[in-house]
């Protein structure tokens, strides 16, 4: 993630600096750090600020819909995939082990890069 990206989140979701460090569970030090391009942005917080904004963006349609209906993925495929056992289909993106493109996908860092160039995803986060 971007800092200029993780700044713009943060003004959506309407926080101060110090109001998302706290939801984040880091210091205030850290957010200026990570909007300023300082400091790389680590993985947890990234997914946990994605998870926020998920939650925070407007309900449509489209974010109702299972991942597995969007992409017509085979029974077999889905019934094996983490996200069809715990019924989380808008939330592919942010488990880990989802089986995208026929492959189980592992690193966070490496699943968000596909992600992000998923349409489904798109879908649901518009912009990132």
């Amino acid at each position: 993630m971007r800092n200029s990206e993780f700044s713009s989140i943060r003004a959506y979701l309407g926080k101060t600096q110090k109001e998302l460090a706290q939801l984040l569970g880091t210091s205030l030090k850290a957010i200026q750090s990570f909007e300023q391009g300082w400091r790389r942005i680590p993985v947890h917080v990234e997914r946990q600020t994605l998870f926020l904004l998920a939650h925070h963006l407007p309900v449509s349609g489209k974010s109702r819909q299972s991942c597995w209906t969007a992409k017509s993925c085979p029974k077999e495929t889905r019934e094996q995939c983490p996200a069809w056992e715990y019924r989380l289909g808008h939330l592919c993106w942010f488990i880990n082990g989802t089986i995208c493109h026929g492959k189980i996908q592992g690193s966070w860092q490496k699943k968000i890069m596909l992600c992000r160039k998923c349409e489904f995803f798109q879908s649901l986060m518009p912009g990132v």
